[in-house]
């Protein structure tokens, strides 16, 4: 069997199967070659049309069939068996103890989107649910003088985030500490910050409730946005924003990602002036907020105003 052929009897599986993409790939094709290019060793841009790509034997099938049937089987993201991901072209360690990193604001880290508004040399970044620390490390690597904070409440995730750090060789310039939002002393006190990024937890109730089991595989503490006795997604937002402002310098600014929650978002915060980002999902998924916008937002605000 040649490795295009296998790679193809593989993806043919997978949408048999109707698994869930959206860990990395959005296709079985691209899933199935992600999948039996690792298996086998092989380089992931290896080109599997070529005329002398490798053909694997009966044992390198047999490996690459037994990870699709557990891929199918466990319907676990792709990303938890090869313990492998990548985002804008950076290599992440992750397990099941953090979310796949797959956050569009690393996009908006590497085009340079953001060096308007904050310019292309901030000295201190933050970066809130920091997870398995991709974005923190991608802050890392795209302003090379900035000290990099990344913060979650989840030692779990916490420690995934440290195998990164030292995989990129960031232990001088990237920081990890344990805090629910702001929580943490050394994130209340202190020199503020350029730079404030934040994937945080944000799908309503409704749409939790219909996950596919790949997204139920993942921390719900990453994904769940009503620990706090909502339903709009928005309660770990909500208690966010107004604390923020002390914590920035005049000019900063916060990057947020609240995903497909754009109507909910605008309901919990309807006057709040904010610019949506281009993305490669569309220019509704990520927000930036100034520091002087959310110097309006009062220290208490009510609850989520009722979608029509």
């Amino acid at each position: 069997m040649s490795l295009a052929a296998l790679v193809a009897h593989c993806a043919a599986l997978l949408d048999e199967a109707q698994v869930a993409f959206g860990h990395g790939t959005t296709n079985a094709h691209d899933e199935a070659a992600w999948l039996v290019l690792w298996r086998l060793g092989l380089p992931l841009d290896t080109d599997i049309d070529a005329a002398d790509a490798e053909a694997p034997d009966a044992h390198g099938v047999a490996t690459v069939m037994a990870l699709i049937d557990e891929r199918i089987r466990t319907r676990k993201p792709a990303a938890y068996l090869t313990r492998q991901a990548w985002l804008q072209g950076f290599d992440f360690y992750v397990d099941e103890r953090a979310i796949v990193p797959r956050s569009l604001i690393a996009e908006v880290l590497i085009d340079g989107s953001l060096d308007y508004f904050v310019g292309d040399a901030p000295a201190r970044v933050l970066d809130i649910c920091t997870g398995n620390g991709s974005l923190a490390i991608i802050a890392a690597h795209v302003y090379p003088q900035a000290q990099v904070l990344g913060s979650d409440v989840s030692n779990d995730a916490l420690a995934v985030a440290q195998i990164n750090v030292a995989q990129h060789a960031l232990q001088q310039r990237v920081q990890l500490i344990e805090s629910d939002g702001l929580a943490a002393p050394a994130l209340l006190a202190g020199t503020p910050f350029d730079l404030i990024l934040c994937n945080p937890p944000y799908v309503n109730a409704q749409s939790m409730a219909a996950l596919p089991a790949e997204f139920l595989a993942e921390p719900a503490l990453a994904l769940d946005g009503n620990r706090g006795g909502g339903s709009d997604g928005m309660d770990f937002v909500r208690a966010l924003l107004p604390q923020l402002v002390t914590r920035m310098t005049d000019n900063a600014a916060l990057v947020l990602e609240i995903g497909h929650e754009r109507a909910y978002f605008e309901a919990a915060f309807p006057t709040l002036p904010c610019l949506w980002l281009s993305t490669s999902a569309g220019e509704d998924q990520v927000v930036l907020i100034q520091r002087s916008a959310l110097a309006s937002l009062s220290s208490h605000l009510n609850g989520p105003t009722p979608l029509t």
